[in-house]
């Protein structure tokens, strides 16, 4: 199999406007003939199903939330960056360009990412036209702050709230293409199949989750914008509800899996209090801008914070990365924090966390200035942990967070299965191996605002709406069959072990050998136990409840037994690829320092993964990434 790119030729700063020259594209009074189905309504889903119904397309958006509001987006708290320079720092379209290339380690396309970076200043202007109440300076212009991995302001944001204001706005546009026909929405319906035919994506399966009743839904290109897979560790900072299988049943259909081992590990997490934890809470990156990081410089030293002097405390970021400090990558302060925890200089119960200190930007800003600032996540803070943080540090330890990889796509965003989009984190794109702060909704609302609506169009006009199957369709009739069988066979088992006590078990091995640090003999060992696992789930997992009905435990047991299947992929992915990049630290490969230690003479690629049937080896396929913009170098944030 080829992979075609697609990346348009000519300069760089040309490619994304020559491009949209060159497409075709679907006249107005054809658009309405069209149907394109979207899955997901966060930034990426909301934003894409909203600006198609806007151009006139038939648009079926599903979510398996009750509501679009509830997507995971509403949970990115920091910001959004642009390179509007209203700082007047010597921001620029390239410096951003080059910091999300960088940050990433040079493992993603450079046309994408300086695409993502052109329309970053369009994505603000959007938004503030919708009435996003981004902070804004006594002047009146739009405020800014940093994030880790540049050295410059460019990073919007409404107090810590940024992406549910974000999510409400794209959610308003939603609901009055919603309100005018144009979109037609199907909340607590979750993707179970994609239906190909002739090698075309053409429509999906789904089931509603409160009567249980299985469909059938037909259209001329799918977009798939679910999300990440980050709670396959099980502790993460993911929504409980987030999960793999949407994008999973994509690849198990054909649709390649694309560096499914870059996975981003949060530096500002608020620690793991015990065994009865869910999920994790994040502590947003934007409080690195005044919290000072910093553990005792003893080993075992338990006194508490307010009586460790400060000759006695390590501010080890400030101290090892002097440029930067406190906002070094995520990745980079990650596994620093990891470093210090295992030297037996870690705080709190079990000695796994480190400060976040607010008392000199307190006294030196003032407590009202930092509560109008950071006042609702330290309200978080204290209700989790019962601790003031505007009194003593706020304890924070890195987590599953974000992921880099997701389904392959071109540069207009389709799979290898032509008429199947892709968009935001579910999607490989635009980070290479190490995702900057405040991207994440930068990179959702472009797909979805700018670029799908450009792209999709050029696939549509060289398709007929009029060879659209029905859903009576035998792929349609066979795709059905198979959800169903799923299903039952899940009921079915019987077993004594709870669906939870599988998603743990798997979580906390991926966690302890595939997650801040991976060497050899622990990926290798999980090729071993994961399948195990996933044979011991099918012979004793316990579902209770029916089919037909709201049944939450079934809705779980499907996402574990994907999580059971990918999760051999990502760590398969991380045992190939023999070097460390960005969030991908390979122990065997690193830096006097301690630094990722990339060969690019031999890992300089997209690893695009084809299923070959579970438990099989998979199908590697290459993209070579060239890098003409910028030189391959070691990073360096000191």
């Amino acid at each position: 199999m080829d992979l075609h790119s697609k990346i348009p030729a000519g300069p760089l700063e040309q490619k994304w406007d020559r491009h949209r020259n060159e497409m075709k594209i679907v006249s107005p009074n054809n658009k309405r003939k069209y149907k394109i189905i979207v899955v997901g309504t966060g930034l990426a889903g909301a934003s894409a199903a909203a600006t198609f119904g806007q151009l006139g397309y038939e648009v079926s958006n599903f979510c398996f939330q009750d509501s679009p509001r509830r997507a995971h987006s509403i949970a990115a708290q920091g910001g959004i960056n642009a390179s509007k320079n209203y700082q007047n720092d010597a921001d620029s379209v390239f410096r951003l360009f080059y910091d999300t290339v960088k940050g990433g380690d040079f493992r993603a396309r450079e046309a994408n990412v300086y695409r993502l970076a052109e329309l970053s200043m369009a994505i603000i202007d959007q938004c503030v036209a919708l009435g996003v109440p981004f902070a804004r300076e006594y002047s009146g212009y739009l405020a800014n702050r940093s994030f880790g991995g540049v050295q410059v302001s460019r990073t919007f944001y409404a107090r810590g709230q940024t992406g549910q204001q974000l999510l409400l706005g794209a959610y308003s546009t939603l609901m009055r293409q919603v309100a005018l026909g144009q979109v037609k929405l199907f909340a607590r319906h979750e993707m179970l199949d994609l239906v190909v035919v002739n090698g075309h994506a053409k429509g999906i399966i789904v089931r509603d989750l409160i009567t249980g009743e299985i469909s059938s839904h037909a259209g001329d290109a799918v977009v798939l914008a679910t999300g990440g897979y980050g709670n396959a560790f099980y502790l993460s900072t993911n929504a409980k509800g987030c999960n793999v299988t949407a994008i999973w049943r994509a690849h198990r259909q054909g649709a390649l899996f694309a560096n499914p081992c870059f996975t981003q590990i949060h530096p500002t997490c608020i620690p793991v209090a015990g065994e009865h934890q869910s999920k994790l809470t994040l502590m947003s990156e934007s409080l690195r801008n005044d919290g000072r990081i910093w553990v005792p410089k003893k080993a075992g030293d338990t006194r508490r914070p307010q009586d460790v002097p400060v000759s006695e405390r390590d501010y080890y970021l400030e101290r090892k990365y002097p440029s930067f400090g406190n906002l070094v990558p995520r990745d980079v302060a990650s596994r620093n924090a990891k470093e210090v925890c295992d030297e037996g200089r870690g705080v709190g119960p079990g000695g796994r966390g480190v400060y976040l200190d607010l008392a000199d930007a307190i006294q030196r800003l003032g407590e009202p200035v930092i509560r109008q600032r950071y006042g609702n996540l330290c309200e978080m803070y204290e209700q989790i942990t019962g601790e003031n943080p505007y009194q003593q540090p706020m304890r924070i330890y890195p987590a599953i967070h974000y992921v880099m990889g997701g389904l392959w796509v071109d540069y207009n965003l389709m799979s290898n299965l032509e008429g199947l989009y892709v968009a935001g984190e579910a999607n490989f794109s635009d980070h290479g191996a190490n995702r900057l702060g405040a991207s994440a909704l930068m990179q959702g609302l472009a797909d979805g605002y700018f670029i799908l609506p450009n792209t999709i169009g050029d696939y549509l006009a060289r398709v007929s709406p009029k060879d659209r199957p029905a859903t009576d369709h035998p792929a349609f009739q066979a795709a059905e069959h198979n959800a169903m069988g799923r299903l039952r066979k899940l009921l079915a088992v019987n077993g004594t072990r709870t669906v939870d006590s599988f998603h743990r078990e798997l979580g906390l091995m991926l966690w302890e050998q595939c997650g801040m640090a991976r060497n050899a003999a622990g990926l290798q060992s999980l090729l071993k136990r994961i399948p195990a696992l996933r044979e011991e789930f099918w012979q004793n997992v316990k579902v209770l409840g029916h089919e037909k009905d709201f049944n939450q435990a079934l809705e779980h047991a499907g996402r574990v037994a994907d999580y059971l299947e990918f999760a051999e992929l990502m760590v398969y992915d991380a045992l190939m690829r023999d070097e460390s990049c960005g969030g991908h630290f390979r122990e065997e490969h690193q830096t006097p320092d301690g630094e990722a230690l990339r060969d690019d003479e031999r890992f300089a690629y997209v690893a695009a993964w084809e299923f070959n049937g579970v438990g099989k080896d998979p199908i590697l396929h290459k993209e070579s990434l060239e890098f003409d913009a910028v030189h391959l170098a070691q990073r360096s944030y000191k």
